[in-house]
């Protein structure tokens, strides 16, 4: 936690430049913006408004006033039971805006086209969509969707993959890349095949040298002729965590001399012409235009070598690595972080091709990148709820339960050691002493020489010293409703960091600080490291009976696909929100909710319908076994075993997630809904959605 220090009566400092008014009556929306750098990692996209809550702006920069959409009206709206006009979904919720999908494509194409026309570049760009980062059903198509009018494609990297990316594709841009990547059997390379006579504008990429043999069999057999490219492993490799993906050591790619062996074999087989990509990747999250440059140059340079040796080139595919600010910062020293907008990052990738390519006096290749997380990072918005909070609770010692340790002349010199380094403000010895009196206490309570209300007031009277001196550790852990391992499973792999904030009351001062503690029976299911190096989170109080809802955001790339069902909690609720010119500036177009207990079960190959059969068979036999065989007793007998079939029917088709007291009726409502398989639709809100 980071010290506070009196700045004058009314400001205290926060650690990182930010002046806070101490008093609640000064604070205000834009203190917390500050406080949190929602203007730093959520520009142009996410704002403080008014009101204190979160605002999505989902066309960015050009998004109007009136088209600011409340994340917490979104929340009610969801969350609120259908009685009262809500949709009844229960929390972890995902809200995805398709608008703001929309607004990345169109950004990340215009950044190229005006970096290919600034630069007099004598060809064009168009991106493909790794799939992996989001397979969502609704999210690819919507990408093939707003990007069918520059060309916009997709990358695919498994057998499902190509399937879901050939008939999306079916609806997009025949000039769309579908580009093959990954390792390769038959039947991949077959699928790849079978896009070309679907006329579809799919790349095999080779990742070994071993997979050409395949391609030129398979082409010959299925009287294909392919489209293929290269993976390069380049010498440009970067630092950090995402570094590891690239270099002469990377998983994939093929080094210089396989590359030469491809040509030669190409050649020998007829087929150089059909080399025509040059594919590279240098890792994700690329800090810096400088190293990103180093790496263009180094493949275009192995682009033009290819048009030397006569095959018949024509795309340079800079891959992925086009990073997104995730603690605002903007200082490319980190993993989280990257030091260049989206128009630099175009001009450093043109600038780079167009020098070599003019040196080598090549014709300027069209540029293809597989940019992922810059695309749908912003576009999903994970939402949950504080559901407890739990204080440091430490008994307020008096002087008769400290009396004991008067009696022993070790812990006496101990006890007046510590005194004595109180009095004359001696805070380091403090610490020193404190450590040394609870270990020996502790030591004598496991030796059974000391009772615990002996070592409770020793506890209450260390914390008292702590406090006096400033050293007191106030931190609160927050009980969230969610799955760490569920929902952001890169936080516990890889310490992937997130924003995280409060998306409600932000016109008010957080009162405390925590740390965020999961429903998983695992102790590495928490959040106690933040944007900014921080170990806790400014929050703000829970009230009695009100909610508290935290957003965490920037998590829209891999995270879903990549959760699993750790302690058996599945994925949450999802719901796809469009700006409209409405009264409440958004429409609900899309609304599923989240897994149930049998879903999840029924993953790990469990079977819910045999194992309620089981149970209901169980209580049915206890029922006779207890029955006393007058009719009334056989009633009563009757009606409890139905309760409990009810209650257990419930328990299997509710979410595992746990049902706040304002959301049990709704979640209640929703499971009956969904155990009919009912779908429904609001026309005032929505377009379709099912259940």
């Amino acid at each position: 936690m980071p010290a506070l220090a009196c700045v004058d009566t009314s400001y205290v400092f926060s650690g990182d430049d930010v002046f806070i008014p101490s008093s609640p009556d000064r604070w205000s929306s834009s203190l917390s913006s500050s406080l949190y750098k929602i203007d730093g990692w959520g520009a142009p996209y996410f704002t403080v408004n008014t009101s204190g809550n979160i605002s999505v702006r989902p066309h960015g920069c050009d998004t109007l006033p009136h088209q600011d959409i409340d994340l917490l009206k979104i929340v009610k709206k969801v969350t609120d039971p259908k009685l009262s006009g809500g949709l009844g979904l229960q929390l972890p919720l995902i809200i995805r805006f398709p608008d703001v999908l929309k607004n990345r494509l169109e950004c990340l194409q215009s950044a190229f086209d005006f970096a290919v026309e600034s630069q007099g570049y004598e060809n064009h760009y168009q991106g493909v969509f790794p799939v992996k980062c989001n397979q969502d059903r609704f999210v690819v198509e919507d990408i093939v969707k707003f990007g069918s009018g520059f060309r916009f494609g997709l990358e695919a990297g498994s057998k499902p993959e190509i399937l879901l990316a050939l008939s999306c594709l079916c609806k997009g841009n025949p000039d769309a890349f579908l580009v093959c990547n990954g390792f390769k059997d038959a039947e991949y390379v077959s699928l790849a095949l079978l896009g070309r006579k679907l006329e579809l504008n799919t790349v095999i990429v080779l990742e070994q040298e071993e997979e050409l043999d395949l391609v030129i069999e398979l082409s010959k057999k299925m009287n294909v002729k392919p489209v293929i490219g290269l993976r390069a492993k380049l010498r440009t490799k970067h630092e950090g965590h995402f570094g590891a993906t690239s270099g002469e050591k990377s998983k994939f790619g093929l080094t210089t001399t396989q590359i030469v062996h491809v040509v030669r074999k190409l050649s020998q087989a007829g087929m150089l012409d059909c080399l025509q990509l040059l594919h590279f990747h240098i890792g994700s999250q690329i800090p810096s235009t400088s190293l990103l440059s180093d790496g263009v140059s180094e493949a275009a340079q192995l682009y033009c070598e290819l048009v030397r040796l006569g095959a018949h080139m024509k795309v340079i595919d800079i891959g992925g690595g086009l990073g997104i600010d995730y603690d605002g910062s903007k200082s490319g020293k980190s993993d989280l972080s990257i030091a260049y907008t989206l128009e630099e990052y175009a001009e450093a990738v043109v600038a780079s091709v167009r020098f070599v390519c003019d040196r080598r006096s090549v014709k300027h290749p069209v540029i293809c990148s597989e940019s992922g997380r810059a695309i749908v990072s912003h576009h999903s918005v994970l939402i949950f709820e504080a559901v407890s909070a739990v204080k440091p609770s430490v008994h307020q010692a008096s002087p008769d339960d400290i009396q004991f340790l008067l009696e022993s002349e070790e812990a006496r010199a101990n006890y007046e050691d510590l005194y004595a380094a109180l009095m004359r403000g001696d805070h380091e010895s403090c610490l020193l002493y404190v450590d040394q009196l609870k270990q020996r206490c502790a030591e004598g309570f496991k030796d059974g020489v000391l009772s615990i209300e002996q070592l409770v007031s020793v506890d209450g009277l260390c914390e008292w010293v702590l406090k006096a001196i400033g050293a007191s550790d106030s931190v609160q852990t927050y009980n969230i409703n969610l799955s760490v391992f569920t929902s952001i499973p890169d936080l516990w792999g890889i310490d992937q960091l997130f924003p995280i904030v409060p998306i409600h009351k932000l016109d008010q001062r957080p009162g405390a600080r925590g740390i965020l503690s999961d429903l998983t029976c695992d102790s590495d299911g928490k959040i106690d490291k933040f944007i900014g190096g921080e170990t806790s989170l400014p929050l703000h109080e829970l009230d009695n009976g009100g909610r508290y809802f935290l957003g965490m955001f920037l998590g829209g790339a891999y995270e879903e696909a990549l959760g699993g069902v750790h302690n058996l909690f599945g994925g949450p609720s999802v719901v796809r929100v469009s700006q409209s010119d409405g009264p409440h500036s958004f429409a609900v177009t899309r609304a599923v909710p989240g897994q149930s207990s049998a879903d999840v079960l029924r993953a790990m190959h469990h079977e819910p319908e045999l194992m309620f059969q089981t149970l209901k068979h169980r209580a049915e036999e206890l029922m006779h076994t207890k029955g006393g065989g007058d009719n009334e007793g056989e009633e009563e007998d009757d009606d409890e075993y139905n309760n409990v079939a009810v209650r257990l029917d419930r328990s299997f088709h509710n979410m595992p997630y746990l049902a706040t007291e304002q959301g049990s009726l709704s979640n209640s409502l929703s499971a009956a809904i969904n155990n009919l398989g009912f779908y429904y639709c609001d026309e005032d809100n929505f377009d379709y959605c099912s259940v």
